[in-house]
């Protein structure tokens, strides 16, 4: 009996190694899989010079400089071979890296609040993006692995500080291709000839892509002047090099759009980077679309085009499998998150998300809004941007996603490319002064300061929003400290329950916005308050749902409230 009984006991011993030599070689194989090494930056850089900082808010280094202006947007200026960029880049942004990296993890944290779930994405992120760097043009990963050598140790848990740089550039892919997460639904316009007071090409954008307010805070207006291409300005945040808003001294803007896509199968070059890559090499609309030609993407996108050599805007819309030059017969182009072009018009995917999505209510609203501001300048661009209204003015409710200004954007900016001039909005969102940058000047006045300096020019600064003294942006700001602790109250089974004064509160807050009901109705429905819930869910119905599947879960959470009452 005993010897069977150390037979057994040799068998389970010898099944459980096995398991363990699987389990290992399944992690080293995966570990091997998924790293990434750095490239060989073949450089000389003393990658151990220290950043100086004379005064509050200012830092240099060499001809490089970081500062924050007096609107609270942090302007630098870099310049030198990639790797160098990018290590100077890292030196002067070290604590601004680390501060958007926090952001960044916390709203992670925030939309994904499970512990399993978060380490399975991590897996996911680091298996999809194992061939990420095959994608990613040399010169770029050199700028890439010298900013990640001043990336923080707090996150090294997430991974190595290379590998977690080289793969945030590809969040904004990600964010819109698992799920199309409602992260992404940016409007972009162009217009000239007679749609312009002086017949010169103006571009105006939002960029909706949020993230927390806290991802937000720290803006940086970059400009770069590289060893080899076009001097460009862009707007980024600390550790990101790719672009989704900037112009470059030739007269060249580029903004990008996120379009429907599919789940990818393997990672390709981030939209990001395409963007980048057409705003340091591309002067025309022709070299730009060449340059996006030959890259591989993973997602749909939109590309808005400027030029000033063409006077006039275009798009390129670019899926994984086919791409598009849109030209308008007209002066002006308009780009919200559909395609326009006869390539996309029978593709499954735009059909759907022009039936399901707000993108063409968005669009239709542009639409209106350039023909009443035309003849357009740069101060009605603005006007455009800051339109919370809905078409032919119906009230949407503030924040709504059918809005030209959904009151979340990252950044809001305007260039006329003609004049190298750029404005770009500072907080809230594109409500507060939009500050006025010169490209020119920027390049031939401003490298190699050592103190701060005032480099915007005033003269062309765009007024504050009056939205922002109203009583009604007051009760929006409201509403959204109101809509977090409901949403808290709904997730905690042990909340106190809400009391009659906020629930009214929280009603006036935004009236005309269906998800004020919608999460009343929500609060109702979990605590089996049947009758005020289907009130809630009705009412949320007469309201502008901006998604289609939105809608649907309303309807079938009224439908369930309807069940139960007749039981």
């Amino acid at each position: 009996m005993s010897h069977k009984k150390n037979r057994g006991m040799k068998r389970t011993a010898w099944i459980l190694s096995v398991i363990v030599v699987v389990v290992l070689i399944l992690c080293v194989s995966f570990h091997l899989t998924t790293t990434i090494i750095p490239p060989d930056p073949g450089s000389k850089v003393d990658t151990a010079t220290i950043a100086q900082n004379p005064q509050p808010d200012f830092y240099f280094s060499g001809n490089n400089w970081l500062q924050k202006n007096n609107c609270g947007l942090w302007e630098m200026y870099l310049e030198g071979r990639p790797f160098e960029r990018g290590v100077i880049n890292g030196k002067l942004s070290k604590f601004l890296m680390k501060e958007q990296e926090q952001a960044f993890v916390d709203q992670i944290k925030t939309m994904i609040p499970s512990d399993f779930y978060l380490r399975f994405l991590k897996y996911f992120i680091y298996w999809f993006n194992r061939n990420l760097d095959q994608y990613i043009p040399l010169e770029y990963q050199l700028e890439i692995y010298g900013i990640s050598r001043s990336t923080s140790d707090a996150f090294n848990y997430i991974g190595s500080g290379y590998q977690r740089t080289l793969n945030y550039h590809s969040a904004h892919d990600i964010g819109h291709a698992l799920q199309n997460l409602n992260l992404v639904g940016c409007t972009s316009f162009g217009v000239w000839g007679n749609r312009s007071q002086d017949h010169s090409l103006i571009i105006g954008r939002n960029f909706d892509f949020y993230m927390g307010d806290e991802f937000a805070k720290n803006k940086i207006i970059c400009f770069e002047k590289p060893d080899k291409g076009y001097g460009f300005m862009m707007v980024t945040w600390g550790g990101m090099i790719g672009t989704v808003s900037g112009m470059n001294e030739a007269g060249l803007t580029v903004t990008i759009n996120a379009a429907k896509s599919a789940i990818p199968g393997s990672a390709r070059t981030p939209v990001s980077i395409v963007a980048r890559e057409i705003l340091q090499y591309a002067a025309t609309i022709q070299e730009a679309f060449s340059i996006a030609e030959k890259r591989k993407t993973f997602v749909s996108e939109s590309f808005l085009i400027g030029s000033a050599k063409d006077n006039q805007a275009a798009i390129i819309e670019k899926s994984p499998f086919k791409m598009a030059l849109v030209k308008s017969s007209t002066d002006y182009i308009a780009c919200t998150n559909h395609f326009i072009s006869p390539t996309f018009s029978s593709d499954p995917l735009n059909i759907s998300n022009k039936k399901e999505n707000a993108s063409v209510y968005r669009y239709d609203r542009l639409i209106q809004d350039i023909t009443n501001e035309s003849p357009m300048n740069y101060q009605k661009a603005a006007k455009i941007l800051r339109d919370t209204g809905g078409l032919n003015n119906e009230i949407t409710g503030y924040g709504n996603e059918k809005a030209i200004n959904q009151l979340i954007a990252h950044h809001s900016i305007i260039f006329v490319p003609g004049r190298l001039q750029v404005w770009v909005s500072t907080s809230p969102w594109q409500l507060g002064k939009y500050v006025c940058y010169n490209l020119y000047e920027i390049f031939h006045k401003f490298a190699g300061l050592k103190q701060k300096t005032n480099i915007t020019d005033t003269v062309f600064s765009i007024s504050p929003d009056l939205f922002l003294v109203s009583n009604d942006y007051k009760r929006f700001i409201r509403f959204r400290k109101m809509r977090d602790s409901i949403k808290q109250t709904i997730r905690d089974e042990k909340a106190i329950p809400l009391t009659r004064s906020f629930i009214d509160e929280f009603r006036g807050s935004n009236p005309q916005y269906y998800e004020v009901y919608s999460l009343l109705g929500d609060y109702f429905l979990k605590r089996k308050e049947w009758g005020n819930a289907s009130v809630a869910y009705r009412i949320a119905l007469t309201k502008v749902v901006p998604r289609w599947h939105e809608k649907e879960v309303i309807i079938r959470k009224l439908a369930d409230c309807y069940v139960e009452i007749k039981k």
